[in-house]
């Protein structure tokens, strides 16, 4: 039930078509029934002759008046034509009706599909940077796409297990206590004990289904680092390395999805099996019934009741298929919310401030930040005042960037404050605070779309004219303009179809194109050939001017034109000054310096 009520929160939303979808499943039901129990009397009439009405109120009675009226007036061949005529009517109605049932549920199933994808994809874009280096990509990429194709089986699953094929049950169990209530009652003897076998099965399913969902995770991340790492793969001969890493993984999910095909295939044999089991006692304790006089069941009834018991055991076996698709889709969906349960630890407050400009310094007060356990940044205080140019220099690891990260709040401090023009960033709106704020990175982000998107990513109302003038001043107009596709040109996933410096002269003109009064440049030249790092750099300087500017500097030589040169070591400011200053204090900084011109 657990299971089920997980399944049940997605539906609420639904209760109208759900009302629609009952009724017109009843409807098929109760046409089924009728084109079948329309052979009783026919068969009584037909094989034993006209009959004396018992009971000529009940639905069988008239019906049996209505066959005897007919061959006394006509003939038996008659009466049978006029059944079979009633019977393909009837089977086309239900039909045309579980048609309409299916129109109604596919809707509701699509819907919740696309609310759940929509939630998902909401709830990565709302996280904070630090949730993604601590979860694995393939693995979130698998909760999107094939645990919501599990809960998408379990939704439709739900829905017949809680309306069509009970209501298939008890109305032809109904049926058949009409027809013979000591039989019927006899037969429930037996169906509780098929319902718990395949009840036990089905619950070990849940978990070597949330194992092999895991596994499919991790499979997909070996697929996308192999993918993208290809050069370094190639080039350290690792492909024996990363295929032993997928057989493996590979392997292990073949044997999980085998464990779980071999019980769930079972459902619908053993279901079947116990139901011929039970369709055998129940012939033999009918035929005993009926040669020892005990019962009023007639032969021409008894036959009708079969036929009616057989039009369950369909129903059961998709009942018991349903509840193995239940648990594994409870595997599914708590993976599913556990994503969509993570705590979001970047929030914007409720009463947030509007901050349209920058006007005087952005203040670090005291900052501390840890990464779980392990403290990185250790009571940073800086002032960064308006139009200057400050530069964050130290080894990997210093907490360079991490520190730039806390000021479009990619991340929050532990403690200590942030301030801009004497605000705590936290009481700014998210959207307005990072619309003041450039970020150039040392790995060019690019989409796979056009050149032309990609400079105008989240910039609305801008003119192909500004467009082209951001190109131009990041040295990009000209290797643009020479593409046959001009700025529609498809850059290819994440870029590949440009060098690395065309790559980062675009993210640079999408930072001119923004036109931001703060700019943040984390090492953007350090990966680039010689000729590339010189035009870029060009491009950077003309970007730089008449903003306030945090550099991270992988080539000290290109900072000491710095207002204030920061150094940074094991998360703590030791060095600040300028240049001369700090070469003349002949400390960290000097030995950075040197150490470089050694290199």
């Amino acid at each position: 039930m657990k299971n089920l009520s997980k399944m049940l929160r997605y539906l609420g939303d639904y209760k109208g078509q759900i009302a629609l979808y009952f009724i017109t499943i009843l409807l098929s039901v109760v046409f089924a029934l009728f084109s079948f129990g329309m052979l009783w009397p026919v068969l009584q009439v037909l094989f034993v002759g006209a009959q004396e009405v018992n009971a000529p109120d009940s639905i069988v009675g008239r019906v049996t008046a209505y066959v005897n009226k007919v061959i006394l007036e006509h003939d038996k061949l008659t009466a049978l034509s006029y059944a079979v005529i009633i019977v393909v009517a009837f089977t086309i109605l239900k039909n045309l009706f579980i048609y309409l049932s299916l129109r109604i549920l596919n809707p509701i199933r699509n819907s919740i599909l696309r609310r759940l994808r929509n939630e998902m994809f909401t709830k990565a874009l709302s996280l904070p940077i630090g949730f993604f280096t601590e979860e694995r990509k393939g693995d979130l990429i698998s909760r999107m796409t094939n645990d919501i194709t599990e809960v998408e089986i379990s939704v439709m699953s739900v829905l017949e297990t809680l309306i069509r094929e009970p209501l298939t049950v008890i109305l032809t169990i109904t049926s058949m206590l009409i027809i013979s209530p000591q039989l019927t009652l006899f037969m429930f003897i037996f169906l509780p004990v098929a319902g718990i076998v395949i009840g036990r099965i089905g619950k070990s399913l849940k978990k070597p289904s949330g194992m092999a969902q895991e596994r499919l995770g991790e499979m997909l991340g070996v697929i996308d680092e192999t993918l993208v790492g290809m050069r370094v793969v190639k080039a350290f001969n690792a492909e024996k390395h990363q295929h032993l890493r997928f057989t493996g993984i590979n392997n292990s999910l073949m044997r999980l999805r085998n464990s779980i095909s071999a019980k769930r295939e079972l459902a619908s044999p053993l279901s079947e099996t116990m139901g011929i089991v039970v369709v055998s006692i129940i012939l033999w304790y009918g035929g005993k019934l009926i040669f020892s006089g005990q019962s009023a069941l007639t032969g021409p009834a008894f036959v009708a009741y079969i036929g009616l018991f057989y039009q369950i055991i369909n129903p059961l076996k998709n009942l018991s298929t349903a509840l193995y698709n239940v648990q594994k889709g409870a595997a599914a969906l708590d993976r599913i919310e556990y994503f969509l349960g993570a705590e979001n630890t970047v929030k914007e407050l409720p009463d947030a401030k509007p901050i349209k400009n920058f006007e005087r310094a952005i203040e670090f007060k005291n900052v501390h930040f840890n990464y779980g356990n392990k403290k990185i940044l250790n009571g940073i205080n800086l002032t960064i005042e308006k139009g200057k140019m400050i530069a964050l220099v130290g080894a990997s690891g210093a907490g360079k960037s991490t520190l730039v990260d806390l000021i479009p709040r990619f991340h929050d401090v532990s403690s200590g404050e942030i301030l801009i023009d004497g605000v705590n960033i936290k009481d700014f709106r998210l959207y307005e605070l990072r619309r003041l704020m450039g970020v150039v990175g040392q790995e060019p982000i690019l989409f796979n779309d056009t050149i032309y998107n990609n400079i105008t990513l989240g910039t609305g109302g801008v003119t192909p004219q500004h467009v082209e003038e951001a190109a131009r001043i990041a040295h990009a107009h000209n290797f643009i303009s020479a593409k046959a596709g001009s700025y529609e040109t498809i850059v290819g996933d994440r870029g590949a179809k440009l060098s690395g410096g065309e790559r980062q002269r675009i993210t640079i003109a999408r930072a001119v194109l923004k036109n931001p009064p703060i700019l943040i440049l984390d090492e953007a030249t350090s990966s680039l050939d010689t000729e590339s790092e010189r035009i870029v750099q060009d491009a950077i300087n003309k970007l730089m001017e008449n903003r306030t500017c945090i550099v991270i500097a992988h080539r000290l030589s290109t900072v000491q034109h710095a207002d204030e040169i920061i150094v940074l070591e094991q998360g703590e400011v030791v060095e600040r000054g300028s240049h001369s200053g700090l070469i003349s204090k002949n400390g960290v900084y000097k030995k950075l310096v040197e150490m470089q011109q050694v290199k």
